[in-house]
């Protein structure tokens, strides 16, 4: 078998892979990024003293007073993984983090910018293609039409 024959093997094989599918793969991934920064937030139903300090000696943003910060960020970095792993709401659950994204980008971690780039990249294909065809948002939209 000729390369060029074995190249366009594979290219259709891989093109078999179901978008719904990698859709999926992409929610979970990208969700489970912020659900686990959330987690360190919170101390059983709390906010932990440590995050409180966290924004008031390490991130430091902007406008927003550090104790309100930490709710937001704790409440949005477990809401909106949630609702980006149901498919609910998806394209507005990405919009949220892609948003969380920039200020983390801007303000927290400059430096850091190939890593939010990855999770820019990855929120911005759920913002363009929604939550897929094993979403809620999916299922609901087959049930209204």
């Amino acid at each position: 078998m000729n390369v060029r024959r074995l190249i366009e093997r594979l290219n259709a094989l891989l093109s078999r892979i179901p978008e719904a599918l990698l859709l999926l793969f992409t929610r979970i991934a990208v969700g489970h990024v912020f659900w686990a920064s959330g987690r360190t937030k919170v101390e059983g139903w709390g906010l932990s003293p440590s995050a409180v300090d966290l924004f008031r000696n390490e991130y430091k943003v902007p406008i927003i007073p550090p104790e309100t910060a930490a709710i937001m960020a704790a409440t949005m970095e477990h809401l909106l993984p949630l609702i980006l792993l149901l498919g609910f709401g998806t394209r507005f659950a990405a919009l949220g983090l892609f948003g969380m994204t920039l200020v983390i980008q801007i303000f927290v971690y400059p430096d850091a910018w190939w890593l939010h780039a990855m999770w820019l990249a990855a929120l911005a294909w759920i913002i363009a293609k929604g939550g897929g065809a094993l979403s809620l948002d999916h299922l609901l939209a087959r049930r209204i039409r």
